[in-house]
């Protein structure tokens, strides 16, 4: 698995600036980088508890595996968030940890529809520093003590992409990562 492929599928780009800022000196790792802190942590998603193995799950497939990782899919429901439809909804497990989710979705609707369930879900965006509300890059950021979830929103092709992340299994995809990867 090269480099970029795990860059693109299992590191969300908020937490590679993020990275890239903290290794350049620029942030201080015990605060907040532009998120909000998160009310209603949910620990999980759609009633799947962080760290749950997703093998045993009868209502989820594979659809993609490697050495440690794995993607999943709900076989049956159909891929709705926030009470609209979704592109695609994939659920990832790190040694068969579930550690993260992904959803894909366009149109500037749906994205309104998102935003509007995430900050009544999670807490409002307004008065926090950092967060890029308008322009053609969109960035949204939510903290909890368990779950981090980050929003992006590209205006000029209406996709949006949002990683919930449990905060202690997600940074285990990185430890995969080695200085010899393409």
């Amino acid at each position: 698995m090269s480099l970029a492929h795990i860059m693109r599928h299992f590191i969300p780009p908020p937490t590679f600036v993020g990275l890239c800022l903290f290794m350049l000196g620029t942030v201080d790792p015990t605060t907040s980088l532009w998120a909000v802190s998160m009310v209603n942590d949910p620990k999980g998603f759609q009633n799947i508890a962080w760290g749950t193995p997703l093998t045993a799950r009868q209502d989820l497939e594979t659809t993609r595996s490697a050495a440690h990782v794995a993607e999943y899919r709900r076989k049956t429901d159909p891929m709705t968030f926030a009470g609209v439809e979704m592109a695609s909804i994939l659920y990832v497990a790190i040694n068969d940890q579930f550690a993260r989710v992904t959803i894909h979705y366009h149109g500037e609707h749906v994205h309104k529809e998102v935003l509007t369930f995430l900050e009544a879900q999670f807490g409002s965006l307004q008065r926090v520093p950092g967060q890029m509300t308008r322009g053609l890059n969109q960035q949204y950021n939510w903290r909890g003590s368990d779950t981090e979830i980050n929003l992006t929103y590209q205006a000029g092709t209406q996709r949006g992409y949002i990683f919930i992340d449990s905060r202690t299994l997600a940074p285990r995809f990185n430890d995969d990562i080695t200085d010899s990867a393409d």
